[in-house]
């Protein structure tokens, strides 16, 4: 049976460790990036009562009839409602099958910030769309998503520290980041119906920037990563931990060192027809204007012709939209 080493990693260590123990932890991150692209990150600190106030909220949202969601309809990038049959992930070098799109609904919301640059803000930084169905909605995710970044800063000095880079590399170049938060509902089989030949919950993908934060709930229908021989592997889960993954732009950056892994969430399956799962998801990205160039040697390991972060994520958003 194929296993990849995804370790759970508590960040505690870092932030209450010697110059030995980080370096120690750092070493331990390399290697998990490396082989697998995951792990699972402990310590972090925030807790599980406001995620499941999150996912009772949301609720709320989800079960009121489409035509009410209809009004906060977005496309897959905006803010507000992706509805059922709007998305369709898949590999960079492949085609998206419109007529299997995932099987998911999401709320999508962004990074509340204004850099001044009306251009800028026009396209990454819209105001956040809150339904006024569900009001206690904005203030539970904003405090989520502001504690989330703060993981995300330590996430990005230790990886710096993990490639001998000056601890702040990443950090200076994600000042004014946007970020995608996701809310995806992964309906039950019972209300999808049976899943065409090919279709998931969310389709085979790699994730296209930084650094993902995913707290997620196990089910029948779960996450998957790919072995490097090809296989598929069932996600390990430890309670209260996220699960953390690298996107294109960082494989990029690091020369392909570290792995941008292809993952997929199962469809809903008839040994639990009525199985609903919600995740929380944190797209964490580095200033839209960065110029994303490989690391050179010996930690570069791969060529590629440099790309501006923001002009990758809207080709990627773009290919997932079903028109």
């Amino acid at each position: 049976m194929t296993r990849l080493p995804i370790p759970l990693i508590d960040l505690a260590r870092w932030r209450g460790g010697d110059p030995d123990e980080r370096a120690a932890l750092a070493a331990e991150l390399d290697h998990a990036l490396q082989e697998s692209g995951f792990l699972l990150l402990a310590g972090h600190g925030i807790g599980a009562d406001v995620r499941e106030r999150i996912r009772t909220a949301a609720r709320r949202f989800f079960v009121l009839p489409s035509a009410r969601k209809a009004a906060y309809a977005t496309a897959v990038g905006g803010r507000g409602w992706v509805g059922p049959g709007r998305e369709v992930n898949s590999f960079p070098d492949e085609t998206a099958d419109a007529e299997r799109p995932d099987l998911k609904e999401s709320y999508t919301l962004g990074r509340d910030l204004r850099t001044g640059v009306a251009e800028l803000d026009r396209v990454w930084f819209a105001e956040n769309v809150w339904p006024a169905e569900v009001p206690e909605l904005a203030a539970l995710c904003t405090g989520y998503a502001h504690a989330v970044r703060r993981v995300y800063g330590e996430l990005l000095q230790l990886s710096a520290t993990a490639l001998d880079l000056d601890a702040d590399f990443f950090v200076r170049r994600t000042l004014r980041s946007p970020h995608t938060f996701n809310i995806n509902r992964y309906p039950a089989l019972s209300e999808t119906g049976a899943p065409a030949e090919g279709q998931y919950r969310i389709g085979p993908h790699t994730d296209w920037g930084m650094i993902t934060i995913l707290d997620r709930q196990v089910g029948y229908g779960g996450l998957e990563v790919q072995a490097p021989d090809g296989t598929w592997v069932g996600a390990p889960h430890v309670p209260d931990a996220f699960t953390v993954n690298i996107g294109d732009l960082m494989a990029r950056w690091t020369g392909n060192r570290w792995r941008s892994t292809r993952h997929r969430v199962l469809p809903p399956s008839p040994d639990a027809p009525h199985e609903e799962l919600i995740s929380l998801i944190m797209f964490l990205e580095a200033d839209v204007d960065t110029v994303v160039t490989p690391l050179p040697a010996p930690i570069g390991r791969r060529g590629y012709p440099p790309v501006t972060a923001g002009d990758y994520l809207l080709e990627r958003a773009a290919a997932a939209t079903v028109s």
